[in-house]
């Protein structure tokens, strides 16, 4: 069986600071992520996905964690196909006259090659330090599946190598019968982690979870089932506790997952003051993982 690390989307929300789950004397930005990463060998970077973060930053980053710890880096909005704010891009990268928000059709060319080698350089520390553990491309919910569709996804995966890449689709079009089977094919044979996501169902952006690894790395994501899915804030969209029968029937799959892959990341979604840390933490217990400085990870010969 894979390597299993489990963690949660983001260190620094804000409804994470005012929980109180970190203690006092972790006050700084740096002092957060040492003791983050003293109790998960994994986080997803969602801050990323707002705006590139400059090298110093992800050397820092680097420098708060200690060996064995994974970053996963969701990639830039621009990349993926989200409107993004003109404000976002670094300011000589910016073009001037048009709309607040953008796509990348509005960017030149060469701004956007730039704008994936800052991305390329932003990531580069943690890669040379091996704490970089894929880059999520999460598509939007009207990205839907064709074959434009398809060539979007591989040119975006090539732009992110030797990087391992997770791909996370947000349209039912992707899993309608038989097309998940053809989904699930084009990932693994282009060697993409299938990101599966546990969400409320019945909505229009609904997918199903479906558990299964397309590469040598898989990746499962928990947003909860909140009742305020499609209408709630952000607080209360993402207001849901797993609770105890589901951890224990999640963590019987995830080990069935982790045998099909050489490593499974599990990454909680649902950051609403500190549940996703608190669930996190409870799920690890069952799988039986802890963090990297008490040699987190439930390798094969344990399995």
């Amino acid at each position: 069986m894979g390597v299993i690390k489990v963690g949660t989307s983001g260190w620094a929300d804000r409804m994470l600071l005012r929980s109180g789950w970190y203690p006092r004397s972790a006050n700084t930005p740096a002092g957060r992520l040492g003791w983050y990463a003293g109790r998960f060998p994994l986080v997803e970077v969602d801050t990323s996905y707002y705006a590139v973060p400059v090298p110093e930053t992800t050397q820092g980053w680097v420098a708060a964690t200690p060996d064995g710890f994974t970053f996963d880096v969701k990639a830039f909005s621009l990349f993926t196909g989200h409107p993004t704010p003109v404000a976002a891009l670094p300011r000589d990268l910016r073009p001037t006259g048009g709309p607040a928000r953008i796509r990348r059709r509005d960017l030149p060319p060469a701004a956007y090659d730039e704008l994936w080698a800052r991305f390329h350089a932003a990531l580069e520390p943690l890669a040379a330090a091996d704490r970089l553990g894929a880059v999520l491309l999460q598509f939007p919910p009207w990205f839907a599946r064709g074959e434009a569709a398809r060539r979007r996804v591989a040119d975006l995966a090539e732009r992110c190598r030797p990087w391992r890449v997770a791909v996370e689709l947000r349209h039912g079009s992707w899993f309608d019968g038989p097309a998940a089977a053809e989904t699930l094919t084009f990932l693994r044979k282009r060697g993409l982690t299938f990101a599966c996501v546990d969400m409320p169902q019945g909505h229009p952006s609904s997918v199903p979870p479906i558990l299964y690894a397309t590469a040598g790395l898989a990746l499962v994501r928990f947003h909860g089932h909140s009742g305020d899915w499609v209408d709630g804030d952000k607080q209360e969209k993402f207001r849901y506790a797993y609770g105890a029968q589901e951890l224990r029937r999640w963590a019987e799959l995830l080990v069935e997952l982790a045998g099909q892959s050489d490593e499974l990341h599990v990454l909680f979604n649902n950051c609403c003051g500190d549940q996703a840390q608190r669930d996190a933490a409870r799920l690890a217990g069952l799988l039986g993982v802890a963090p990297v400085g008490d040699q987190t990870v439930r390798a094969a010969a344990t399995g």
